[in-house]
């Protein structure tokens, strides 16, 4: 094996082809080398910050990190959106050192979604600042592992604090007056990789910095806010709805990138087992991801390999070190596996091994995804699509970020969203059209930040109207939280609010995962999805060990578990029925209706299947779980039984047909707006509440919506299309989980009609295309 790094992915494609079963590569695109447009220093930057940053080998900002930083000296609101590795940090680096050197009581404010990224920011400020001979600056991390001495020190000393959302939440604004010093010099504000904060998340982070902004100007700052964004659809307006201001856009990347080649590879369908009502399954996506990687590191390719979980990053690790065993015996001990769970010490030592050589391959969470620099690699391999088109450019730049040439392979799960994009390239690597949604006006959201913020300040009446929050604040006033007195909004005398509002966004309260008879915590899941994935009886997995639930106990919020193996899965089945509960927007596009109106969801789990890793049920198990009503917003379309029986889907296809839209619908939601499969959840019902017609709706499963049905609703043409389009492209011959099935169905994937669901699509997008 040679011991020079292989630069060019075309290279290292050819012999993983070779060896795979079957021809599992759908498409490979060359992205072309692109060389960089240097700029010259803006003339504010004073000399020795200059000289801090060419000590770290930058002689010169390249075009966008000069637009940017002159735009964020200037005063201007922006956010800049440029690719992994672009140099997203000197934009903001550069301004706040230049701020800090010159003015001295100035301040400034990082964030980020992650302690890891702000870790890894920490250490480069420390670096640059030394560097810079700002001895004053004192860059201190303020979060919820650091230490009371030092978070003491870093609010009365620190002039540049690094943190997160949720501390900014739970400390900094609920104990403004401490920080007062700190708030009155603040002059830079910056929200790194804030294409992270959506849904319900981002709704509250949007509330979370419009607080703090009004507490800066109660203090008598006003800071700019420096976004950092991965590449997405509108990150200006996505900016500018975090905090209601108007955002400047940088999106035109002037660092240069080696030829990168991107493959999508689509495993086998396996021929030893069969899924669900017999459907055919494919070759995990894990295991798949394994050999891959194996076998660049037997090219010399030094290798990132995404996983979706910490548990799938050491199986996969452990599969890529047995596949070595067999065809390179001598490089087994340079794979290893990285995650969210180790002490930081060790996740220290695996990168450096990584960037040294010593190791050429490491399984990973997206623990790696965001900021921290692991230079050198060759190639990165993505076991399943990581959700998002923002995502995937993530974690796919962490390859070639010395400039040299890169692989990119993107293994495909058994998903129809995964399915969709390995044959249909051009929604991948074309314009992504994915938009980051946030809903800051949600009720849900809405009424318990303004709790807090009024018991920071008491809120105005121009700051009710411009945050549209009037019929919030009068429900607020009639629940008896608020009072309204001499044009200003004051809580009532009560509890604190702030501890009772989890900005990550869980509705309801979190059930904590015990062990019975030691009492350690395993986890916690949400109120909401315990009866399904913790009621008595489940079989509940954690870190690669099994559990069996003994108890749930709503009043005290606990599950209990005990350890134990019991040779099944159990899958929960429940009952779903909706509600209209508005008329929202609706379009009559002849015999199809599609609109995004109100909903109310009441679901009930009833009981749970047993089953066989091999998938033969054993037996079912009833229960009697309490019924859960979900107040909501729903993307939904009606079909007539005329139209639906001239398009070959009579009477009694019509509920199979239904639910298999609903399936692939949920599973392709994801392309256009940035959530998660499990952010949203469907029904379908051949009788339907409106006018009694066959229905499908697809809703946002948090209180009061999250925003993604709505965004279905708006890209309906593009998201059912897709949906269509990865049904049509599966090689199955009935439904399979690439397609049409889905793991949380509560009726055991029955009844499913895939070539109904087809005829569904296109009879509704028939309906769109004569309206455009």
């Amino acid at each position: 094996m040679p011991d020079v790094t292989v630069n060019f992915g075309s290279e290292l494609l050819a012999p993983l082809v070779g060896d795979a079963e079957g021809d599992p590569v759908r498409h490979v695109a060359q992205l072309p080398a692109t060389a960089g447009v240097p700029a010259d220093w803006p003339a504010w930057v004073p000399p020795n910050v200059a000289a801090a940053f060419a000590g770290r080998g930058i002689t010169a900002p390249w075009s966008h990190q000069a637009r940017a930083a002159d735009l964020a000296h200037r005063g201007s609101h922006l956010v800049i959106s440029t690719g992994t590795a672009s140099g997203k940090s000197l934009a903001y680096q550069l301004p706040i050192l230049s701020a800090l050197a010159t003015e001295p009581r100035a301040r400034a404010l990082y964030l980020a979604p992650t302690k890891a990224l702000g870790h890894d920011q920490l250490a480069v400020a420390h670096a640059l600042a030394g560097a810079a001979g700002l001895t004053d600056v004192a860059p201190s991390a303020y979060d919820g592992d650091t230490a009371a001495e030092i978070r003491r020190f870093a609010r009365d000393r620190s002039r540049w604090i690094f943190s997160n959302p949720d501390m900014i939440h739970l400390s900094l604004l609920r104990n403004h007056a401490r920080w007062s010093v700190f708030l009155r010099g603040l002059r830079y504000l910056v929200v790194d990789e804030c294409h992270y904060y959506r849904g319900i998340f981002g709704s509250n982070v949007a509330m979370v910095l419009r607080r703090l902004l009004r507490l800066a100007a109660r203090y008598g700052a006003d800071p700019t806010v420096i976004f950092a964004s991965a590449t997405t659809a509108a990150p200006g307006q996505t900016a500018a709805e975090l905090i209601g201001q108007r955002v400047e856009e940088v999106s035109v990347d002037g660092s240069p990138h080696g030829t990168r080649t991107v493959a999508l590879w689509e495993p086998p369908l396996r021929t030893d087992v069969t899924g669900e009502q017999g459907a055919p399954v494919r070759r995990s996506a894990g295991a798949e991801a394994a050999t891959v990687m194996a076998g660049l590191v037997a090219e010399g390719a030094r290798t990132l390999t995404f996983v979706r979980s910490r548990h799938g990053a050491e199986l996969t690790a452990l599969g890529a070190r047995a596949r070595l065993a067999e065809i390179a015996p001598g490089l087994v001990d340079t794979v290893a596996s990285y995650r969210a769970g180790y002490l930081a010490e060790d996740r220290r030592a695996l990168e450096r091994a990584l960037a040294d050589g010593t190791l050429r391959g490491l399984a990973t969470t997206n623990a790696l995804e965001l900021g921290i620099d692991v230079s050198g690699l060759d190639a990165v391999v993505l076991a399943g699509f990581p959700g998002t088109v923002a995502s995937f450019w993530q974690q796919a730049g962490r390859s070639g970020r010395r400039g040299q040439g890169a692989l990119i392979v993107l293994v495909a799960r058994d998903d129809p969203l995964d399915t969709y994009l390995v044959h249909h390239p051009e929604a991948l690597l074309d314009k992504p059209v994915e938009r980051v949604v946030i809903d800051p006006a949600n009720p849900y959201v809405l009424g318990p930040q303004l709790l807090c913020a009024a018991t920071e300040l008491p809120l105005t009446e121009a700051e009710v109207r411009d945050w549209d929050a009037e019929p919030v604040v009068d429900d607020l006033i009639d629940d008896g939280l608020l009072r309204h007195r001499a044009g200003r909004y004051f809580p009532t005398p009560g509890p604190d609010p702030h501890p009772g509002v989890d900005i990550r966004g869980s509705s309801g309260g979190q059930i904590a995962i015990l062990e019975t008879g030691t009492g350690r915590v395993l986890g916690s899941t949400g109120v909401g999805q315990a009866p399904a994935s913790v009621h008595p009886g489940a079989v509940y997995l954690h870190q690669g060990e099994t559990y069996l639930v003994d108890a749930l106990d709503f009043a005290d919020g606990v599950a209990f578990v005990h350890a134990e193996d019991p040779g099944y899965r159990t899958s929960s089945r429940e009952r779903v029925d909706i509600a209209v509960t508005g008329a929202g927007e609706q379009r009559i596009l002849d015999d199809v209706t599609l609109g995004v109106v109100p909903v109310t969801v009441e679901h009930q789990v009833t009981g749970f299947l047993r089953r066989r890793s091999g998938g033969e049920v054993l037996d079912f198990v009833e229960l009697d779980m309490p019924s859960q009503t979900l107040p909501t917003v729903a993307a939904m379309y009606t079909i007539t039984v005329e139209a639906l029986a001239a398009a070959g889907v009579d009477a009694l296809r019509i509920p199979g047909a239904l639910h298999a839209a609903e399936h692939a619908a949920i599973g392709l939601l994801p392309l256009v707006a940035s959530c998660d499969r499990g952010d949203i959840g469907g029904l379908s019902t051949a009788i339907g509440p409106v006018d009694g017609l066959p229905t499908v709706f697809v809703y946002d499963g948090h209180p009061g919506g999250a925003g993604f049905a709505e965004q279905g609703y708006r890209q309906a043409a593009v998201w059912l299309g897709a949906t269509a389009a990865a049904i049509e492209a599966c090689e199955c011959p009935a439904g399979c989980p690439s397609c049409v099935q889905s793991p949380k169905c509560g009726n055991g994937n029955d009844p499913l009609d895939k070539a109904g669901a087809v005829a569904v699509l296109r009879l509704v997008l028939d309906r769109i295309g004569r309206t455009l």
